[in-house]
């Protein structure tokens, strides 16, 4: 092996570790950050993602699917850069390469870059938080100035004197660069995820953190009865033996028994364009239900919301006051008359 062989080799390693110090802590960051995304995201919903059926090898895949994803699209956009400053590089005639050598040359001038974008990331966080309500240009700016001024620019000076301190900075960097990405996602997924719960359309967002877009039709196994008025509905996962739906146009969270429940209809992902989450359909009362529905909607699971309690204790109060369940006579309805005050029984 020749000289020019070894330095050849060793220009690569060298670009290897830097790239992998780099990368590396941004991925850390992002899956760190993403898994919390995922918690949140399910919270919309009133549920964990443990009661949906995902459990930590599940949630580990899809994150690392999304973490490709992401990868690509970063290489698309860091290529990009990268090739917009060798052209302004070669449209100045090499004074923004000099330029740039002469920054890093500076200790102070390279920490402050460092400090002012580490404390841009900050950003992200506070919007987590929802404290960037009507902030403009200007104050994300000035954030970022008083976050990096105060927190990172001296620690940065101090790491600018030896090469492994050098080293360190970039690392720090990175891993901020990947926190800041993180809770600016977590803040996407929270927003994609309220809008699915209130007009039912999913986003490339949700499908890229892993998010299953399903719908379904629920009806029951032994007459195919179709439940909940034959609304589509959206389902969440499964677990123990139940199923955990959203109905959008009611607005709320309800699981029920696998055993009691015929899924037809799935759509992944459908194209819901002109999809409205549209009111909830008016309760039936004793002399509309059939006692299909009756038996259904008796041994039906309870749901979060208080929309079905309220309109089963109508239905009970109809009954008992005004008028029996209908029977079946043939084909049709009899509904059984009411006892008058003056008959016996």
């Amino acid at each position: 092996m020749t000289d020019r062989d070894a330095t050849g080799q060793g220009s690569a390693m060298d670009l290897l570790e830097r790239i992998g110090s780099v990368v590396l802590p941004v991925g850390i960051a992002l899956y760190a950050l993403l898994y919390l995304g995922v918690q949140q995201m399910y919270g919309i919903f009133n549920i964990s993602p443990e009661q949906a059926g995902i459990d930590q090898a599940t949630m580990f895949g899809r994150l690392v699917g999304s973490l490709v994803l992401l990868i690509l699209a970063g290489s698309l956009v860091l290529g990009g850069l990268v090739a917009v400053c060798w052209l302004v590089n070669r449209a100045t005639l090499g004074h923004a390469a000099r330029l740039a050598r002469a920054v890093r040359a500076r200790p102070w001038a390279a920490a402050a870059l460092g400090a002012v974008w580490c404390g841009a990331t900050y950003w992200g966080f506070l919007g987590y938080l929802d404290l960037d309500e009507g902030a403009g240009l200007a104050s994300i700016v000035l954030v970022a100035a008083v976050i990096g001024t105060v927190s990172f620019l001296v620690p940065f000076r101090l790491l600018r004197r030896r090469p492994t301190g050098r080293a360190g900075m970039r690392v720090v960097i990175a891993a901020f660069t990947g926190i800041g990405l993180g809770f600016a996602l977590i803040g996407q997924l929270e927003a994609d995820a309220e809008a699915l719960a209130s007009t039912g359309r999913g986003s490339i967002v949700l499908s890229l953190a892993g998010f299953q877009d399903q719908w379904v039709v629920a009806v029951t196994p032994a007459k195919g009865t179709p439940l909940y008025g034959g609304a589509p509905l959206l389902l969440l996962g499964e677990h123990e033996g139940t199923y955990a739906f959203y109905d959008c146009a009611r607005r709320e969270t309800f699981r029920r028994p696998m055993g009691a429940t015929v899924l037809q209809g799935i759509e992944l992902e459908p194209d819901h364009e002109d999809f409205t989450c549209g009111e909830p359909a008016p309760a039936k009362n004793a002399a509309e239900r059939s006692p299909a529905e009756d038996a259904t909607a008796g041994n039906g699971s309870p749901r979060t919301g208080s929309a079905k309690t309220g309109s089963a204790r109508t239905g009970s109060v109809e009954r008992g006051s005004t008028e029996r369940s209908p029977v079946r006579s043939g084909s049709g309805r009899t509904p059984t008359p009411t006892p008058s005050d003056g008959q016996g029984g």
